[in-house]
């Protein structure tokens, strides 16, 4: 599985609206920015997130772009989904051989079913929140080093 550069730019820019939105919107001029992502294309991805209820926009003077969702309630699984759809390995027709066998469900059964299991179980059980917390983490690594 190959994560794309709109889900990789997608959980980037809610990384970010997590951690500098809490009380305010966001303008996603500012996002783009931030993250050196063309503004474009955010707006592409907001209007999926959008869509998809992850987050909601706000007209006015004020305006932006929150959270529709908590941070501990949305999984990297439920924004991939918003942004590519499912994620998971797809199978293929079982054609049968000469001896009407199905060689094709030995692989779905040992190989893509495990993959599609391990896949639903890591990025379900990856929140915002967990990847808001590596933020502030890798954040405030060193700023409290010293140097003689």
């Amino acid at each position: 599985m190959k994560i794309s550069k709109k889900c990789r730019y997608g959980l980037r820019a809610l990384i970010d609206l997590s951690v500098n939105a809490e009380n305010k919107s966001i303008v996603l001029g500012t996002i783009a920015e931030r993250n050196s992502i063309s503004p474009q294309y955010l707006e592409q991805i907001f209007a999926c997130l959008r869509r998809a209820g992850i987050v909601r926009g706000l007209k006015g003077s004020q305006g932006g772009y929150i959270l529709n969702v908590l941070p501990k309630e949305l999984t990297v699984s439920a924004i991939i989904e918003a942004l590519d759809g499912s994620y998971q390995v797809e199978g293929e027709e079982c054609p049968e051989d000469i001896h009407g066998q199905c060689m094709t469900a030995s692989i779905q059964e040992l190989v893509i079913d495990p993959i599609n299991i391990q896949l639903d179980q890591t990025l379900k059980g990856i929140s915002l929140q967990d990847l808001r917390d590596r933020y502030f983490q890798h954040k405030g690594y060193g700023q409290d080093m010293y140097y003689i």
